[in-house]
């Protein structure tokens, strides 16, 4: 398995509001930049939709370190992802899954099999270059 490092941040001027996100991938010697966004849509929204965009930009199996400072995103796809299957995508409080759409996407990607995803947290805005990377190309893909 090839060997990659990505890092995904999102962003949102306003929640809701125009939203971006924004993905920084490494790997061998290259590196790879991708940012996007949305006129309106919210944070959680838009975390969710960098990582699916930075596995949907891998064309062949990974081993991956994904950063990311989104708690929700990472606790939502290691631990919560699997009650909210379980109870056809129901909280625990029998409400319906916020971004469900999203989340769907995220299991078919991560679930699929044909990549090995190391989760790492980082906190955001502290320095970490990677996550700073990630924070700029966030900010980058927010429509004006």
């Amino acid at each position: 398995m090839n060997p990659v490092v990505i890092y995904t941040d999102g962003a949102c001027k306003g929640n809701p509001g125009p939203g971006g996100w924004g993905v920084y991938l490494k790997a061998g010697g290259h590196e790879k930049e991708l940012w996007g966004g949305e006129r309106e849509t919210t944070n959680n929204r838009m975390e969710l939709t960098a990582v699916i965009e930075a596995l949907a930009a891998l064309k062949r199996p990974c081993q991956v370190a994904l950063y990311l400072d989104s708690e929700y995103v990472r606790k939502g796809i290691t631990e919560w992802i699997h009650g909210w299957k379980a109870k056809g995508w129901k909280t625990a409080a029998k409400q319906p899954v916020k971004n469900a759409d999203l989340w769907k996407q995220l299991d078919a990607l991560v679930h699929g099999g044909i990549h090995k995803i190391e989760w790492h947290w980082v906190k955001g805005h502290a320095g970490d270059p990677g996550n700073e990377r990630a924070d700029a190309l966030a900010n980058r893909g927010v429509p004006m």
